[in-house]
C-alpha cells in the first residue's frame, strides 16, 4: 500500500514541526507550509492525500484556502482538516462552511489528530457500495467519482457533505439520527457533535439549491431524504 501525503500549512514553526515529526513516525508523507499563499500553491501544484490548515494564516487564511480548493476540481474532494485556536462554535461553523470536513481546536493531543486524519483518509478510500449512477428525486448521484448534479450541473460537495447525502439517499426515506448519520458518513470512530452533523447538512441543503427541500428534518429524530422535495423544510 502507497504511504499517503499530507500537506501541513501553520505559520507557528513549532507547531508544524511537532505535528510533521508525529505524522512521519505514523508512516506519511509530509510536507509543510508556513504561509498561506505558498501552503495553497503546493496543493493546488500536486494534490496532497489531505490537506492540514490552521485558520488564521499569514498570506491566505485557512478558510480562505478550503474555499478555493474545494472551487478547483483536481481538489474538490480532498479531505481538509482545520486547526483553530478558537474554540467559539461560531467559528468551527465558518471552517465547516467554507468546506473543511473536520477540525481539531488548539491545544489539542496528537492521539487526537492522528485519530481524525485516520478517519478521514478511511473515508476518501472506502469504496462506494455501488457502480451506477443514482437518480434520487432531481438528483444524479455518482457514487464511483464522489459527485451529484442538479439540473446539469455539478454540485461542489465536500466529501463529508456527499457521503451524509448518500447516506440519506440509502436509507430510501428512512428517517436516520444523527449518530446514524455520524456513523455512516463519518466513521465510527470519529469525534463530532451533533452540532457538527447539523452544520454539515445545513451547508449541504445550501448547495443542493432548488433541491434543498429534498433533505428534511424530523424533528427530534434526525433527517431524511425525500425526492419529493416539498417546500419549506426547515433548518
Amino acid at each position: 500500500m502507497s504511504r499517503k501525503r499530507i500537506v501541513i500549512v501553520e505559520d507557528e514553526p513549532d507547531m508544524a514541526d511537532l505535528v510533521s515529526t508525529r505524522l512521519r513516525r505514523e508512516g506519511y508523507i509530509v510536507e509543510t507550509a508556513l504561509d498561506g499563499s505558498k501552503g495553497y500553491e503546493m496543493i493546488r501544484a500536486n494534490p496532497p492525500d489531505l490537506a492540514i490548515l490552521d485558520v488564521m494564516l499569514p498570506g491566505m487564511s485557512g478558510t480562505q484556502i478550503a474555499s478555493r480548493l474545494r472551487d478547483d476540481g483536481k481538489t474538490a474532494n480532498m479531505p481538509i482538516l482545520m486547526l483553530t485556536a478558537k474554540s467559539e462554535e461560531s467559528d468551527i461553523v465558518v471552517g465547516l462552511k467554507f468546506g473543511a470536513d473536520d477540525y481539531v481546536t488548539k491545544p489539542f493531543g496528537m492521539s487526537v489528530l492522528i485519530a481524525r486524519i485516520d478517519a478521514l483518509l478511511r473515508r476518501s478510500a472506502t469504496p462506494s457500495v455501488s457502480a451506477e449512477v443514482l437518480k434520487a428525486g432531481p438528483l444524479l448521484i455518482d457514487p464511483q467519482r464522489y459527485t451529484a448534479e442538479f439540473a446539469g450541473n455539478q454540485l461542489k460537495l465536500t466529501l463529508t457533505e456527499f457521503k451524509l447525502l448518500w447516506a440519506l439517499v440509502c436509507a430510501k426515506g428512512r428517517v436516520l439520527s444523527r449518530n446514524q448519520l455520524m456513523d455512516q458518513a463519518i466513521g465510527l470512530n470519529a469525534i463530532v457533535t451533533d452540532r457538527t452533523i447539523d452544520v454539515h447538512i445545513t451547508t449541504l441543503r445550501r448547495k443542493l439549491g432548488l433541491a434543498r427541500d429534498c433533505v428534511q428534518t424530523v424533528r427530534g429524530v434526525g433527517y431524511c431524504f425525500s425526492s419529493q422535495s416539498p417546500s419549506g423544510s426547515e433548518e
